[in-house]
């Protein structure tokens, strides 16, 4: 079967899945090209990208059942929508709006003992969520995994609702 022959759902499946192949690609470009070591939240960032790749490719794969087709487009499209909010979590983490999960924001929590605090600093990650490693005009790979991501989705979203609303 052709891409022009795809039913509606499993073109938005497979559109899904490409754009978070895209982005995961450009994480791990960054990870093991340019050498920058995700953090804790960036992990949390893929988990939904390959959720995304996975579900849009199953409904890319049920071109045959066009409404299961649409149930893993439309969840291929939350999990965009998921990425980009963590990606705004994150964001808010970098710049320090509220604080991020303890085990990667680099704070020391109090009241402990000497011993406690030799284990804790030993135990700790190098790798900081409230540290930006790299950004692009001013926006970082966490800011940019959330634009994208959100935008990628609103499309994917007003593509459904046009299709929805235009098929008799």
């Amino acid at each position: 079967m052709t891409l022009a022959k795809l039913p509606f759902p499993s073109k938005i499946g497979l559109l899904a899945a490409l754009a978070s192949t895209a982005l995961m690609g450009g994480a791990l470009f960054f990870q093991y090209v340019v050498g920058l070591p995700p953090c804790d939240l960036c992990h949390w960032q893929r988990y939904p990208h390959i959720a995304a790749i996975a579900i849009g490719l199953a409904a890319l794969a049920s071109f045959a059942a066009p409404r299961l087709a649409y149930i893993f487009a439309l969840t291929a499209i939350l999990a965009l929508f998921l990425t980009a909010g963590i990606g705004v979590f994150h964001v808010g983490v970098e710049q320090h709006w509220w604080q991020g999960p303890q085990e990667c924001s680099g704070r020391i929590p109090p009241g402990l003992s000497p011993a406690e605090l030799k284990k804790y600093l030993f135990s700790a990650k190098m790798v900081r969520c409230d540290a930006i490693p790299w950004s692009l005009f001013g926006i970082s790979m966490a800011g940019w995994n959330a634009i994208i991501s959100a935008a990628v989705a609103i499309a994917l979203s007003v593509g459904v609702a046009r299709h929805i609303k235009e098929t008799p």
